[in-house]
C-alpha cells in the first residue's frame, strides 16, 4: 500500500503514482500538511519538509513557542477559539457555551480501498487497490468531542478525497456550528483564484484574477449548489495555461448550500476551506452520535489546467459515475417544440419523424400530468392529463416504442403547486416556518424532503408509473432555490439542520430510485445547470447543462463546465432558431457541431423541418453514433477559449476529444463574429501520438503526422458569415 509513516518525524506520507501528499503530527498533536506535489520516491529523509517560520526577535534571543502559535503553522483541520485567527474548519458550541475546542492526535490507520459514506454520495473504486485510505482520530480530553479525517488518494490519477466525521463522546449535547469537509495551507506564493460563476441561462462562466490579501468567498446560500457558484475553486500560478503550470483544484461531492474560500495570511500562505456554508447550518450532536461531512475533492496538476481537467474527467468517470459504461442514447425532447401544448397525436407525429432520422429516444417533458397547462398547477399529481393523453401514458409509451424509439419522462418530485390535490391535502408538507410567508417562485413550493413520509408518498407515485410504464429514461428537474427553510418535524433547536437534511433527504429519493429502476437512465436538471455537481453525477451520470440551448451561448458554457466535469455528464441538443431563450439565429451546422460534445440530442419540432434540414440531421445523427463512444470516454484538450482575457480575444473556441490510445480524435472549432479579410489560420492540436499517422476528415481531407497536427497546425477554412464551425475526425492509419 503506498502509505508510510516516518515515526521519528512523526511524518504520514501518502502516495500515488504521480502524488504525494505529506502530513506532520506536531509534539502538540496538531496536525499538519508539509507537502502536496510531485511523487516523492521511498524510502528517503523527508525531514527536510517541515518548516516553520521564522519569528525570532533578533534583539530578543527567546527562542519562538510554535506550538502555541497556531496562526504560523500550516494546519489541516483548524479549530477556532484559539490562537489560530485565520478562518477555522470547524466550530463547536460546547455544552458550557463556550467554542473552543482542542483536538490534538490520538491515532491514525491506513487501510485499502475506500470506505462509502451511508446517506451521502461518495466516490468508490471497484478493486481494493485503486485507492487507499488513511484515517486519523483527533480527540479533545476535556469535552468529549472526537474527530476522524478521512484521506483516500486514487494510486492511478493521484486525485485525494477528504471528509470529517464528529463523534460527540461525552455526556451532553453540543452543537456543530461549522464542518467543513477539507481544510489547506498552502506555503506562501502568487496564486489566480479561478471559479465558475454565472446565472440562469449564463451558468458556469470561468472567473480568473489574482489572488490578494484578504479573502475570496465562493458561495452558495440557495439549498441548491445553484446557477450562480459552482462547489469548485481552483488556485493556479499566474503563468499556468491549459498543459503548462501547477494548478490545485478544490470540489465538493454535495447539492446543497456551500462555501469555498481561499485566504491569504500576513505571511502570504493560502488557506483553503471547502465545505457545507456555516451561514445556512447547524447540527445538534447528542451523546454519543456523530456528523459526516460531504466529500471534497482534491486535485494537484502540474499539466495547467488541461491537466487537472483530465484528472477530474477520469476520476468521476471511473470512480463517481455509476453506469458510465452504457452508452447514452441520442434524445429527442418536445418541450421547446410544444411546451405545455400538445396532443398524444402531435407527440407521435414527432416521434415517428424522429425515428426515421435515427434518434433513439423520445423524451416527454412537462405538461403530462394533472392540469398542466402551464406552470401554475399540477406539481406533486404525478396522474396523466386524460385531456392530453386519452388513451393513457403507458399507451402513449408503447405506441412510441413500437416506432423503434425508446420512452423518456419529465419529472419534477421534489416540488408542489399550491393549486394541487397534495397540497390542498397535505398544506403542511412544504418547507415552511409556522405564521411567516410561504415565498412562491414559479408557481411553486418545495416539499419538505426531511420528513420520510413526504418522501414516500413521492416515491410510491414515481414507482407506480415506472413500474407500469415501459420508461428508459428520466429527467429529474428542480426548478426553484429553497425558502423559507424550516420544518414542523423538527424541533426548534434543530431547525437550521433543515437545509442539509432536504439534501440528505433528495440523496435518499434519487438512491432508491435509481437502486430500484438500474435499467432507467436517469438525468439531473435544476431550471437548468442549477445543481451540475459531483452530488448529483453519483445517482445520475448526466445533468442538462442550462436551459439555454443557443449555440454560441454554450460554447462558453460547456466549456468551462469542462474545467471538472466529464464531456458525458453534459447534456447538449439542438434547438430552434431564433433561439427561445436568446433570439440568435446560429447555423444548424453549428448548432449540430456544439452539441455533440456532449450528450447529444434535439429539442425542436423536427415535423416543421425542410427536407435539407432533415437530411442535415440524419448525417448528424450518423456522425456522432460513429464517434459516440469516443465523445463520452476521451481525453479533452481546451484549444481555444471563448472567454476574453490577457491570452484570447473570446472570438473563436477550440477543443479535441483524444481516445485513450490515441488512434482516434474529434476536433472542434468555432469563430464567433466574420472577420473581414482574415489571413491564414490554423489551428494547433493536442493530445495527438507524435509518431502516428492520421487521416483527417473535414471540409477536406488529408493524411497527416500528429507532430505536425500539433505543431504546425490544422488549416482553418474561410467562411462568410457568423457563428461558423467544424469538425474534424481524426483516424489513425
Amino acid at each position: 500500500m503506498p502509505y508510510f509513516f516516518h515515526e521519528k518525524d512523526s511524518l504520514l506520507h501518502l502516495q500515488s503514482k504521480a502524488v504525494s501528499y505529506v502530513l506532520k503530527i506536531y509534539p502538540s498533536g496538531l496536525i499538519g500538511n508539509v507537502y502536496w506535489g510531485p511523487r516523492l520516491s521511498e524510502p528517503q529523509d523527508l525531514s527536510s519538509l517541515i518548516c516553520l517560520r521564522d519569528l525570532r526577535n533578533p534583539e530578543d534571543p527567546a527562542p519562538v513557542d510554535y506550538e502555541n502559535r497556531e496562526d504560523i503553522l500550516y494546519q489541516e483541520y483548524p479549530s477556532g477559539g484559539v490562537s489560530d485567527f485565520r478562518p477555522p474548519a470547524f466550530r463547536v458550541v460546547n455544552p458550557d457555551g463556550s467554542v473552543i475546542s482542542n483536538l490534538r492526535y490520538h491515532s491514525h490507520r491506513a487501510e485499502p480501498g475506500k470506505p462509502a459514506l451511508p446517506g451521502l454520495p461518495a466516490l468508490w473504486c471497484s478493486r481494493q487497490e485503486e485507492a487507499d485510505t488513511l484515517r486519523i482520530r483527533l480527540e479533545d480530553a476535556l469535552t468529549g468531542l472526537s474527530l476522524e479525517l478521512f484521506y483516500t488518494i486514487f494510486t492511478d490519477t493521484g486525485a485525494l478525497v477528504r471528509s470529517a466525521r464528529f463523534f460527540n463522546n461525552g455526556p451532553e449535547p453540543c452543537f456543530l456550528t461549522r464542518a467543513f469537509s477539507l481544510s489547506l495551507d498552502l506555503p506562501p506564493g502568487e496564486f489566480d483564484s479561478i471559479h465558475l460563476a454565472g446565472s440562469w441561462a449564463r451558468e458556469r462562466h470561468i472567473v480568473r484574477q489574482p489572488l490578494k490579501g484578504g479573502a475570496l468567498l465562493v458561495e452558495s446560500s440557495r439549498g441548491i449548489s445553484s446557477h450562480q457558484e459552482n462547489p469548485f475553486i481552483a488556485l493556479a500560478e499566474p503563468s499556468a495555461g491549459e498543459e503548462k503550470g501547477l494548478v490545485y483544484g478544490f470540489n465538493l461531492v454535495y447539492s446543497g448550500s456551500f462555501s469555498a474560500l481561499a485566504a491569504r495570511d500576513q505571511f502570504g500562505s493560502t488557506r483553503v476551506l471547502l465545505g457545507l456554508n456555516p451561514e445556512c447550518f447547524s447540527w445538534k450532536l447528542e451523546a454519543g452520535e456523530h456528523f459526516q461531512t460531504p466529500e471534497g475533492v482534491m486535485v494537484f496538476s502540474r499539466e495547467g489546467l488541461g491537466g487537472l481537467s483530465r484528472t477530474f474527467h477520469r476520476l468521476y468517470r471511473n470512480n463517481l459515475i455509476r453506469g458510465q459504461d452504457r452508452e447514452r442514447p441520442i434524445l429527442i425532447n418536445n418541450w421547446e417544440a410544444t411546451y405545455f401544448n400538445f396532443t398524444a397525436d402531435k407527440i407521435l407525429d414527432i416521434a415517428r419523424e424522429a425515428a426515421a432520422l435515427g434518434i433513439e429516444l423520445f423524451v416527454l417533458d412537462d405538461g403530462w400530468f394533472g392540469r398542466r397547462d402551464k406552470d401554475n398547477s399540477s406539481l406533486g399529481d404525478w396522474v396523466e392529463d386524460p385531456r392530453k393523453l386519452p388513451g393513457g401514458l403507458k399507451d402513449l409509451a408503447v405506441k412510441i416504442r413500437e416506432t423503434g424509439l425508446q420512452f423518456g419522462l419529465w419529472f419534477e418530485p421534489e416540488m408542489v403547486s399550491p393549486d394541487s390535490r397534495l397540497y390542498r391535502e397535505h398544506p403542511d408538507w412544504c418547507l415552511h416556518v409556522k405564521g411567516r410567508h410561504r415565498t412562491e417562485i414559479r408557481n411553486q413550493l418545495v416539499l419538505d424532503l426531511t420528513r420520510a413520509e413526504v418522501r414516500e408518498a413521492i416515491i410510491r407515485m414515481v414507482s407506480a408509473i415506472l413500474q407500469e410504464v415501459p420508461i428508459s429514461y428520466v429527467k429529474w428537474d428542480m426548478n426553484r432555490p429553497l425558502t423559507e427553510t424550516g420544518s414542523p418535524a423538527l424541533p426548534p433547536d434543530r431547525q437550521r439542520e433543515t437545509g442539509h437534511r432536504y439534501v440528505l433527504g433528495v440523496y435518499d429519493m434519487m438512491e432508491r430510485l435509481v437502486s430500484a429502476f438500474p435499467r432507467v437512465l436517469f438525468e439531473g436538471c435544476a431550471g437548468g445547470g442549477g445543481r451540475f455537481d459531483p452530488g448529483i453525477l453519483y445517482y445520475m451520470p448526466q445533468i442538462w447543462t442550462s436551459d439555454n440551448s443557443d449555440a454560441v451561448e454554450r460554447l462558453k458554457i460547456q466549456y468551462a463546465t469542462s474545467l471538472v466535469y466529464p464531456l458525458s455528464s453534459m447534456g447538449a441538443h439542438v434547438s430552434a432558431v431564433p433561439n427561445h431563450q436568446c433570439g440568435r439565429i446560429a447555423p444548424l451546422e453549428t448548432r449540430g457541431s456544439v452539441a455533440m460534445s456532449g450528450i447529444f440530442g434535439y429539442e425542436l419540432d423536427i415535423t416543421a423541418l425542410s427536407p435539407e434540414e432533415k437530411e442535415t440531421l440524419r448525417r448528424q445523427i450518423g456522425f456522432y453514433k460513429e464517434r459516440r463512444r469516443l465523445i463520452q470516454t476521451g481525453d479533452l484538450y481546451r484549444l481555444k477559449s471563448p472567454f476574453i482575457d490577457s491570452r484570447n480575444d473570446g472570438n473563436e473556441t477550440g477543443w479535441i476529444i483524444v481516445s485513450p490510445g490515441k488512434d482516434q480524435a474529434l476536433a472542434f472549432y468555432a469563430r464567433t463574429l466574420a472577420v473581414p479579410n482574415p489571413g491564414l489560420a490554423v489551428l494547433n492540436l493536442a493530445g495527438l501520438d507524435r509518431g502516428f499517422t492520421y487521416r483527417v476528415t473535414g471540409k477536406t481531407s488529408y493524411t497527416a503526422s500528429g507532430e505536425v497536427l500539433m505543431q504546425a497546425g490544422i488549416r482553418l477554412p474561410s467562411w462568410w458569415g457568423d457563428f461558423q464551425s467544424c469538425l474534424w475526425a481524426l483516424q489513425k492509419i
